[in-house]
């Protein structure tokens, strides 16, 4: 189904904040395999590349899709992290190396049939949603191929995606809001064969949220995918090309999904 092939092409979720990282944290993102590209935006790896001096505060901004991530050190240490609809912080310690994997909207709960709305807004221990996973990451072994062997685990899970119930009136609202960078009247334009109340399950069910709120979180998203500058911010006006009314509007809205205004988070 192109609009589910589409995700990937029109939504690309960023973590912007771990760029501020000093010299002793690294961040890298990592691309899954071909079979698994269209489901899995990518593996990353967060890791202290010498002990710090004090525990490291970690911010993660909204991005519409759910994580599952690891100690590396500890691997039976699995969590997994919900949709969110603000920025989340995490105190990591002073010596760390976790690795995730960040699913595209909807494919965690095509891969293991759990109802997104009930991880929504925090994160658990991941042998409390997935206990076959978390059990396999027991084993897991810590080397530079960590990559092989995710995309070898994930990909004996896609036999799960043709078996799934998959609702392609509910993936076609998706592609309206990606397509429209969240700038959509959802009770007037989403109908897609689904009442407003069909529709809010559905997104709850497959995403974690409601689609007016996946929509807000998607066309900040798009800000950041931007790259503006404080000046260009001024100058262009971005946020009225997605829908918001005026600056505070704006302001008060980005902080919620980032932590700082955008005058602090960009240079």
């Amino acid at each position: 189904m192109k609009e589910i092939d589409s995700i990937k092409k029109l939504f690309r979720p960023i973590q912007p904040s771990v760029q501020l990282s000093n010299h002793h944290i690294s961040y890298k993102e990592y691309t899954p395999s071909t079979n698994l590209k269209n489901y899995i935006y990518c593996y990353w790896q967060l890791k202290t590349n010498q002990p710090l001096d004090q525990s490291y505060k970690y911010r993660v901004v909204s991005d519409g899709c759910i994580d599952i991530f690891f100690e590396s050190e500890n691997p039976s240490n699995s969590f997994v992290m919900g949709f969110c609809r603000k920025y989340t912080e995490f105190e990591l310690g002073t010596s760390f190396n976790y690795i995730g994997i960040r699913f595209l909207p909807s494919f965690f709960h095509l891969f293991f049939n759990i109802n997104s709305k009930t991880l929504s807004n925090k994160f658990q221990e991941l042998s409390m949603v997935e206990l076959g996973l978390a059990s396999w990451l027991t084993t897991f072994e810590n080397s530079n191929n960590f990559v092989e062997q995710l995309n070898v685990k994930f990909e004996s899970f896609l036999p799960r995606l043709s078996l799934a119930n998959i609702d392609n009136r509910f993936y076609t609202a998706v592609f309206k809001i990606l397509s429209r960078k969240g700038n959509i009247d959802i009770e007037k334009e989403m109908i897609a064969g689904l009442s407003p109340r069909q529709l809010r399950r559905k997104f709850n069910q497959y995403i974690g949220t409601t689609p007016k709120s996946f929509a807000n979180v998607v066309r900040f998203q798009h800000i950041l995918n931007a790259k503006p500058s404080k000046q260009s911010l001024k100058e262009n006006k971005i946020y009225y090309d997605v829908g918001f009314y005026d600056q505070a509007h704006f302001i008060k809205s980005f902080k919620t999904f980032y932590g700082v205004t955008p005058s602090d988070a960009f240079v």
